[in-house]
């Protein structure tokens, strides 16, 4: 032990991290040069243990049960708590654990890494009750029908004159599907299919986009705000992911049918070449999920699938036509059920299924936060042109 304490500070704390969350706990107690280290909040010893313990027990796995309580003990720095409250399960924070006493200040940065920046609004009194408020309603409605709490769930309409539209629909009756098929027909794309892409997935929440891929025979029908937002100027894939160009199956007199041969070229957003790291900025608040830690550049693993290919054979040559319609949906254990016969994350597997019919409101200050980049000719809300 004298030889274990007599190393830097530093490496101390390093070979700490490696514990588990119990283990660490009684170390923390075996003298006082191993208590002020664990107790030193530029040194965190914590962080390691207490991440490990929330991502590698996502799901329908149980936390460590020392984690229930760690709020008692003052050796943990209360830093650990923004991390612990961000990324925990909702029905842990509410019913199991013991909360921290945290400043307001915290609070804040907990609701804002968590949830939406729209659902701020309904911040009546502190940032605390704010933010168990919104985590008990999210855990209620994404295991319930119930919509007593918000009737309308409001939704963003990307159009293909570069404007967007703020729509709300009944919560009760809410159906993106059939919601999605209407815009269709009134803008007749009715024969082609819907195509379904995951934009970016949260704690709590993940945002969906639907739309329409076809091989326009003109460029007046693409909609480049919806590439755009899938696809942000100037990034690509990573190097280390194959990039496959899947071409769906296309019907002999569907408009998929014709070569995309356009009669004038599409408008360049950027005429000159972006570096992509000073113009983007890892996502912060609200705080992505592992499977999109990197958002919004793309993440390894599988499960960021906004790049289906690469340039131009990017989803097999087809272009986004059409308004594209992006909505919120809550997330419960049986979400990421992935269907038997369908692609994991794309297309019909993100709506149809257990755990994927309850949806939140989607607003402005939402769609600004996840692509900053995207530039709207006019924001409308409701329906219409904004005239």
């Amino acid at each position: 032990m004298s030889a274990f304490e007599s190393l830097p500070v530093e490496l101390v704390a390093d070979i700490l991290g490696e514990l588990d969350v119990a283990s660490l706990i009684i170390v923390s107690y075996l003298s006082r040069r191993l208590r002020a280290i664990a107790s030193d909040s530029s040194l965190n010893p914590w962080r390691r243990p207490i991440l490990r313990t929330i991502c590698n027990s996502d799901g329908d796995g149980d936390y460590e049960p020392q984690l229930r309580h760690l709020s008692v003990r003052h050796t943990v720095p209360r830093q650990n708590w923004v991390d612990i409250l961000t990324l925990a399960k909702a029905e842990y924070v509410l019913f199991e654990m013991t909360l921290p006493n945290l400043k307001e200040t915290e609070w804040e940065e907990c609701f804002r890494k968590r949830f939406l920046p729209g659902w701020a609004k309904w911040k009546t009194s502190t940032w605390k009750a704010a933010f168990l408020k919104i985590l008990h309603r999210v855990w209620h409605r994404s295991h319930s029908a119930c919509t007593a709490d918000e009737s309308w769930t409001k939704y963003i309409l990307l159009n293909r004159n570069g404007s967007a539209n703020l729509l709300e629909a009944s919560s009760r009756n809410y159906n993106p599907m059939t919601t999605f098929h209407e815009i269709k027909l009134q803008n007749n794309l009715a024969h082609l299919p819907t195509h379904i892409r995951l934009v970016i997935e949260f704690r709590d929440v993940r945002i969906i986009a639907l739309g329409v891929l076809s091989k326009p025979r003109s460029s007046f029908s693409v909609n480049q705000n919806a590439r755009i937002l899938l696809h942000p100027p100037g990034m690509t894939k990573g190097d280390d992911e194959v990039a496959s160009a899947q071409a769906g199956h296309v019907s002999e007199g569907s408009e998929e049918s014709f070569s995309p041969v356009l009669e004038t070229p599409l408008p360049a957003r950027a005429v000159h070449p972006i570096n992509v790291k000073d113009t983007y900025r890892l996502l912060t608040q609200p705080l992505p999920s592992p499977c999109h830690s990197n958002y919004p550049f793309y993440t390894p693993g599988g499960e960021d699938k906004r790049w289906l290919g690469n340039e131009e054979v990017e989803e097999g040559g087809r272009q986004w036509v059409g308004p594209m319609m992006l909505t919120a949906q809550l997330l419960n254990p049986q979400t990421k059920q992935h269907l038997d016969d369908g692609v994991p994350n794309e297309d019909l597997d993100l709506v149809i299924g257990p755990g994927r019919g309850q949806y939140a409101s989607l607003s402005w200050p939402d769609l600004t936060a996840i692509a900053p980049w995207v530039e709207l000719t006019a924001k409308i809300n409701g329906q219409g042109l904004g005239h």
